[in-house]
């Protein structure tokens, strides 16, 4: 296939027969599954499933993380064309991806959701599947790590953030953005000795004994130094990805519901996740990207390219 074949290619989310190869339909038409992905509840013989948690409830202060998976999707019609530039492969060849569309829920059942959300990503893993997660505030991440510990063990983690996420939160009742990681450790589903939170630079009294690497060393230690910390850390741990897109500095995603300044840049994001080749991945996920507050649409870029580095994270010990 070629660009040419936008002459004749469209829909391609309903349309193309296969789960493997890229897309060449007009990026401004078509229905805007994730990359063109062929839109399915169907998870046999399929590698990796993209799925939306369209759901925010109480952030600290804009919301609009709900509207995050339909956003990040037509902003990944941009990617759909080309392998990931610098990876020296294509993961859409050697992976079946899928588009699993978003989870279902009562919005007016607040407190179900959780369950859900667990119940949702459990069946993508049953099934033999990656989950790639488009949320939705970060709140999400917990229920998600449940159903991933439930069936792989205490994971490891490493956590794109501007907030470490660790204030404390006993209340199993309470569902809050800013307080996943608390439980995820008190609950026994992540191993803190085998995690790093990436891009901190907010204060937090306690956090749990979770490795800290904030902005301000990646900014003064660089890249490369980063990245060995992080793979010290977790070792070869089964690690699960979660991006909070404010771990980025406004400037270079301003749509996001807690903006800091003196983040991460885009271009260290891209090389971090890069870097990390080879790492046992689990499944991923990238949260609270809200679109309201970005007319521009580089917030949702940006949270497309982060969910495309994780699915090329999950090829690369497939490639040949």
């Amino acid at each position: 296939m070629a660009l040419e074949d936008a002459k004749t290619q469209v829909d391609q989310a309903f349309t193309r027969r296969d789960l493997r190869g890229l897309s060449f339909e007009n990026a401004f038409g078509g229905a805007t599954s994730f990359l063109r992905r062929r839109y399915t509840k169907d998870l046999a013989g399929v590698d990796v499933a993209v799925t939306g948690v369209p759901f925010d409830q109480a952030v600290t202060h804009r919301p609009g993380t709900r509207f995050g998976p339909r956003a990040i999707r037509e902003a990944s019609a941009l990617q759909a064309f080309d392998a990931p530039y610098g990876w020296g492969y294509d993961p859409l060849s050697v992976l079946d991806v899928i588009d699993y569309g978003d989870m279902a829920f009562d919005y007016a059942d607040t407190r179900g959701v959780p369950g859900r959300i667990e119940a949702h990503i459990g069946a993508i893993m049953d099934a033999g599947a990656a989950p790639i997660t488009l949320g939705g505030d970060h709140s999400i991440t917990l229920p998600i790590l449940r159903a991933v510990a439930a069936r792989r063990g205490p994971v490891a983690l490493i956590q794109f953030d501007a907030h470490s996420d660790t204030w404390a939160d006993d209340d199993p009742d309470r569902i809050d953005h800013g307080t996943f990681l608390y439980k995820a450790i008190r609950q026994g589903i992540v191993d803190p000795a085998a995690s790093v939170s990436i891009g901190i630079r907010t204060d937090n009294p306690d956090t749990l004994g979770v490795s800290i690497l904030d902005a301000a060393s990646v900014h003064r230690d660089g890249v490369a130094a980063t990245l060995a910390r992080v793979r010290e850390v977790i070792g070869d741990r089964p690690v699960y990805v979660t991006f909070d897109i404010d771990a980025l500095d406004p400037a270079f995603a301003p749509g996001t519901g807690t903006p800091v300044w003196g983040g991460l840049a885009s271009w260290q994001a891209a090389a971090l996740l890069r870097g990390l080749a080879g790492i046992d991945l689990i499944g991923g996920d990238v949260v609270e990207v809200s679109p309201p507050y970005d007319p521009t649409g580089a917030t949702a870029i940006a949270g497309a390219h982060v969910a495309v580095e994780l699915i090329a994270l999950l090829g690369w010990n497939r490639r040949g």
